[in-house]
């Protein structure tokens, strides 16, 4: 039957035996049904706008990051390392795909099959689990007792290197015998071997979407769910301005959560189906359309970041302009938002003490001069008390009482 098919591979029809004889000299295992003519046609479209819209929005990412410097913060590096990821997709994954929907069948034998599911797997390992990351960063530096230091680089420096090093932990292992990576759908594509129903595979293929896909999100969850509770106790106490910068983060964070499930719950999905279901339960349209939304989270990541960051944005408006960008930014937004939270958990603790009612507002002449008393009487070696009845007002032994007044200017 192989041997009719290859032999008619140049008749009328005869695309679908070639990809047949094709797949099963990749794989080894027989071939599932294949896409229409019209159908490779289709995926080759959809994958061609995926892979110039991605590569230019990325790139584009990354060309604001060098150029101004106001964007260079630990929070953007880790945007910068998922803009960087979905980049090398786009260069080294999506090229092969679409000349291979054109053709009707994989181009680049089973060592790049091996090859490209390899680096697509792993990219998109590390979109992921940046994401959860990036997530969690922002949860830890809104809900830090102290202030966040916008220049130490080494938590952001350390997300990355963690989702790196994780993703080809989770990617070796089907180069070294568990599992392995084949054709995928309609063989245009490679990626893990979902089909083979074996205890070596599914155990990959269990853990594979338990710890790569399962886990990240939990964590996205949890961190912005903290988030938004967060925002829901300051909106009480903050002024308008501040509540509109707040449902703007929250519409960020929604949308993103959003993306991700709509990017790469399907694929995960269809990949549990085809690993646990009957062999014909997918046909070749709902096995190849997971693997485009997954694909798509590359265009729809660096869209996120440049049009639902207002400093992104400010820049992005800027770099067309050749001008520099407006003041303001959303890093100065977020930093308020920590401030404003932080203050309101710092005013539900309980107070030592309380200004009498009759004592007046203080000035700020009044205020520099308790504080210049403040630094020039010390307590006296004589009196052990602690106590100086010559000033104005009586300082304690415990600790001395500073009352600041902070100007705040938008």
């Amino acid at each position: 039957m192989i041997i009719s098919n290859v032999s008619c591979a140049h008749c009328p029809g005869g695309v679908t035996g070639g990809t047949a004889a094709t797949y099963e000299e990749v794989s080894g295992s027989l071939a599932p049904p294949s896409l229409s003519p019209t159908g490779h046609l289709v995926v080759a479209v959809c994958l061609g706008f995926i892979g110039t819209s991605g590569f230019l929005s990325n790139f584009l990412v990354l060309a604001l990051f060098s150029r101004y410097r106001v964007l260079r913060t630990p929070m953007n590096l880790l945007l910068v390392s998922i803009s960087a990821s979905d980049l090398l997709v786009c260069v080294l994954g999506t090229p092969f795909s679409f000349a291979a929907s054109t053709q009707g069948r994989w181009l680049i034998g089973r060592a790049g099959c091996v090859w490209y599911g390899f680096v697509n797997a792993c990219l998109g390992i590390v979109s992921l689990i940046s994401l959860a990351v990036l997530s969690y960063e922002r949860y830890s530096t809104m809900m830090s007792p102290t202030m966040a230091d916008g220049r130490d680089f080494r938590p952001a420096l350390a997300g990355i290197c963690f989702s790196w090093l994780y993703s080809v932990a989770w990617t070796l292992p089907p180069l070294l015998g568990w599992s392995r990576y084949g054709p995928e759908g309609p063989g245009t594509t490679c990626s893990v071997d979902w089909r083979t129903q074996t205890a070596n595979n599914v155990s990959y293929i269990v853990c594979l979407f338990t710890f790569c896909l399962v886990l990240p999100f939990g964590v996205i969850l949890f961190s912005y769910g903290k988030l938004l509770h967060a925002i829901r106790q300051v909106r009480s106490v903050s002024s308008v301005v501040t509540r509109r910068r707040e449902q703007r983060v929250l519409l960020m964070v929604v949308t993103m959560v959003v993306c991700y499930l709509i990017c790469w719950l399907p694929y995960g999905v269809a990949a549990l189906l085809a690993t646990f279901g009957p062999r014909d339960l997918l046909t070749p349209e709902a096995s190849i359309t997971p693997s485009l939304l997954a694909k798509f989270s590359t265009v729809i990541n660096p869209f996120i970041y440049i049009f639902m960051n207002k400093q992104f944005y400010r820049c992005f408006r800027a770099f067309f302009k050749c001008s520099m960008p407006e003041r303001g930014s959303s890093i100065k937004t977020f930093s308020r938002a920590t401030k404003t939270i932080r203050t309101v958990r710092q005013g539900r603790e309980p107070h030592v003490s309380a200004p009498a009612p009759s004592t007046p507002l203080p000035t700020p002449n009044s205020i520099h001069g308790s504080s210049q008393e403040v630094n020039h009487v010390a307590p006296s070696p004589k009196n052990p008390d602690c106590t100086a009845s010559q000033s104005p007002a009586a300082i304690s032994c415990s600790k001395p009482k500073l009352i600041l007044v902070a100007h705040y200017r938008e």
